[in-house]
């Protein structure tokens, strides 16, 4: 509370030299009073709660993912890879480090088109959610470009996935160089 009464007097006495200084230093010192006085109901009522302890030794351990096998085709070469339920395919190529060059430039921004794959007609019904029109304005900037494309970092791990192969377009095309 020293420090608060202090400059208290500071301003009183910039008061006298300029109008437009003591509006600032009232605005300070009324932000400085504020957050002073906050401070010392929290300190107040901190020292009056009793102390609680806990132990966070033992944690339920998180449940793991299930585990599936996909399989990339990039030119007629069958690439397996594990793949975890719920992630993106973008993931599964970078956690698996299969090498697929330029593949997700961009880390899944929706920003550049090198994550595209090539599902057939019945993987792709599977797939279940549409591409949004941002995936569409990227997968028009693609290479080999057909109706059942898609983009890695926008189609997620289902269990009906595991076995698949799913081709990898020869060329890639970053849409960020166009």
């Amino acid at each position: 509370m020293a420090e608060l009464a202090t400059v208290a007097m500071h301003v009183d006495s910039r008061e006298k030299s300029s109008p437009h200084r003591s509006r600032k230093m009232n605005f300070a010192c009324k932000k400085l009073f504020t957050s002073a006085s906050r401070a010392l109901l929290v300190r107040k009522n901190l020292k009056d709660l009793p102390l609680k302890t806990f132990s966070t030794e033992i944690l339920q351990p998180k449940a793991q993912k299930e585990t599936i096998t996909i399989n990339f085709m990039k030119n007629g070469s069958k690439i397996p890879a594990k793949a975890k339920v719920g992630d993106h395919l973008l993931d599964v190529v970078i956690d698996n480090d299969i090498d697929l060059d330029g593949f997700g430039a961009c880390e899944g921004t929706l920003s550049c088109s090198t994550c595209h794959l090539i599902f057939t007609d019945e993987q792709f019904k599977i797939i279940g959610t549409k591409p949004t029109d941002e995936e569409l304005d990227m997968l028009d900037l693609a290479y080999d470009l057909v109706d059942t494309s898609r983009l890695g970092c926008q189609v997620f791990v289902t269990k009906e996935m595991n076995g698949w192969e799913i081709e990898v377009p020869a060329g890639v095309s970053d849409a960020r160089d166009v």
